[in-house]
């Protein structure tokens, strides 16, 4: 379950950090529009998301600082599922946005356990 768990890890931290950088160099505007969000706050989330892969990379070595990040990733991700739900986009527009949050869960139980061993 170990390897598992940190295989999830890998993949989520590979995956949210592009999200991230695309946000930060100029996706955020197009996005902006058609969420109705500000660039400025999509900027943020993109920073956010970056530290959050970052977080999961280095939390091989600090699990701590791993817990924080997935839990901050769901905590995004399910804001996002919001979000697109909320606008009538359908599960169809969710759906990346469902599959980060359920990987963040999984991160998020897998360090809750390890610290409490």
């Amino acid at each position: 379950m170990k390897w598992i768990q940190r295989i999830v890890q890998v993949l989520l931290a590979a995956a949210i950090t592009p999200s991230g950088v695309s946000k930060v160099t100029g996706g955020a505007a197009q996005m902006a529009e058609s969420l109705g969000y500000s660039p400025g706050f999509l900027v943020f989330i993109g920073i956010c998301e970056i530290l959050g892969g970052i977080g999961l990379i280095v939390g091989f070595w600090k699990p701590k600082l791993a817990l924080l990040a997935s839990g901050g990733l769901a905590v995004i991700m399910a804001g996002a599922v919001f979000t697109h739900l909320s606008l009538g986009q359908g599960f169809g527009a969710a759906m990346p946005s469902f599959v980060f949050l359920i990987l963040s869960v999984i991160v998020l139980i897998g360090k809750i356990k390890a610290l409490r061993a």
